[in-house]
């Protein structure tokens, strides 16, 4: 068993000491319930529930915390996608909710499975989401100052779980000051991507990811026989023709972890019940 998570990068904001400080043991506390929680639950089960503690901490751009548009509403993106049954659910410009992988977890079983905007929000309150402010002061006084981030923030999660199953799921506020409408990579096979032999997390600036498709090259080269490394190093070189902002996250069917970014820092976390690794 093995779980992986990331957390946007960590220059999207202050990169002061108590920031990076504040992610790592963030990182650290998450990375270990979800694992403590894969050793009773499914990969895709797992998946969600990281991915909503990290939507719950306003210290990433997701769920509480999330960027403001620039008519001034937030609206969330998410995804979740099981490598067993290579189904995909997502939401995409969901306003009001609290953890919008929630909400995406709950549409793998429906025939439409990514729905956007009011009809992502209808379809939320039709089962039980209750409505939910995500802002926080911090975000209003950024937006209010016209502060812009860089769009780099979005948070994962990538689980093995003990029956050699995995997962993955991503969500986003966005980058900040977009266009209303705008789509990320997170509702994406190219941000948010698995099958039975990999899947893989991405998280920077979603325009470069779909671009790319990031996440379904990896994928896609892993399950064609390269190792994790080899997938990431050709995939990234090819995201270099278009100095594309990106980093990411993956797990193999036999165990093996993977990261990488194109430009510093990604803010990760991995654990397998003997050993942490977190960003430095």
């Amino acid at each position: 068993m093995k779980i992986i998570i990331h957390g946007g990068f960590f220059s999207e904001s202050d990169q002061s000491h108590e920031v990076k400080t504040a992610k790592q043991n963030s990182l650290q506390r998450i990375a270990q319930k979800a694992f403590e929680y894969l050793q009773t639950h499914s990969a895709f089960d797992t998946a969600a529930y990281a991915v909503s503690l990290l939507e719950d901490d306003p210290l990433y751009n997701a769920g509480i915390g999330s960027q403001i548009q620039s008519d001034g509403v937030i609206r969330m993106s998410a995804a979740i996608m099981d490598g067993e049954t290579q189904k995909l659910s997502g939401v995409i410009n969901l306003q009001e909710v609290k953890n919008p992988v929630f909400v995406a977890k709950a549409l793998i079983n429906e025939d439409d499975r990514v729905l956007g905007g009011n009809g992502a929000k209808i379809y939320a309150s039709e089962h039980g989401f209750e409505n939910f402010s995500t802002e926080i002061p911090q975000r209003r006084s950024e937006y209010e100052a016209k502060l812009n981030n860089g769009g780099k923030g979005t948070v994962g999660c990538v689980a093995l779980d003990k029956d050699g199953k995995l997962a993955v799921a991503t969500s986003t506020g966005g980058k900040g000051f977009e266009i209303p409408g705008r789509i990320s990579d997170s509702a994406t096979v190219a941000g948010n991507y698995a099958n039975a032999i990999c899947a893989v997390s991405c998280t920077g600036v979603g325009e470069d990811i779909v671009s790319n498709a990031t996440a379904a090259k990896i994928v896609t080269r892993t399950t064609d026989g390269m190792s994790l490394a080899q997938a990431f190093n050709k995939t990234f070189e090819e995201l270099k023709t278009i100095d594309g902002f990106a980093g990411a996250i993956a797990i193999d069917k036999d165990g093996n972890m993977y990261h990488q970014d194109s430009y510093p820092t990604m803010v990760f976390a991995s654990f397998d019940g003997e050993e942490f690794q977190v960003f430095q």
